[in-house]
């Protein structure tokens, strides 16, 4: 197995932490953009993508804030997390991902996560 590498990505969304929140955090939020469907038992995800399911498990939360998940069928101590800042100055809302990926596919990874911030960003109404 090789060791993933650890990325982190930052998107500018307009919109209110507590509505971003919503859509990172809930089954019916991120069916509207991360993926065709999601369920949820407690703190075990599904999300459903062309009919196959993978299973996620979040690990952390904190409300308006961020959202940390693992995958089921992980080997190593990989995550990703969604969180949530807003600048003190200017309180612009951004959405900084940190993920982890195999080095042959970091920029596929990087690019999945372009576009579903992009469908994110279009639910909400951002630019």
């Amino acid at each position: 197995m090789s060791d993933k590498i650890k990325f982190e990505i930052e998107f500018v969304i307009q919109a209110s932490p507590q509505l971003l929140y919503q859509y990172i955090s809930t089954p019916s939020g991120l069916s509207e953009w991360y993926a065709d469907n999601v369920n949820s038992r407690s703190e075990m995800f599904t999300f459903i993508w062309d009919g196959s399911e993978e299973n996620a498990k979040m690990l952390k939360r904190k409300s308006d804030e961020f959202v940390k998940f693992s995958w089921e069928e992980n080997e190593d101590d990989s995550f990703f997390e969604m969180r949530i800042i807003v600048d003190e100055i200017t309180k612009d809302v951004s959405l900084f991902i940190t993920d982890f990926a195999d080095e042959d596919e970091l920029d596929e990874a990087k690019m999945l996560w372009e576009n579903q911030v992009s469908d994110l960003k279009q639910v909400l109404g951002s630019k």
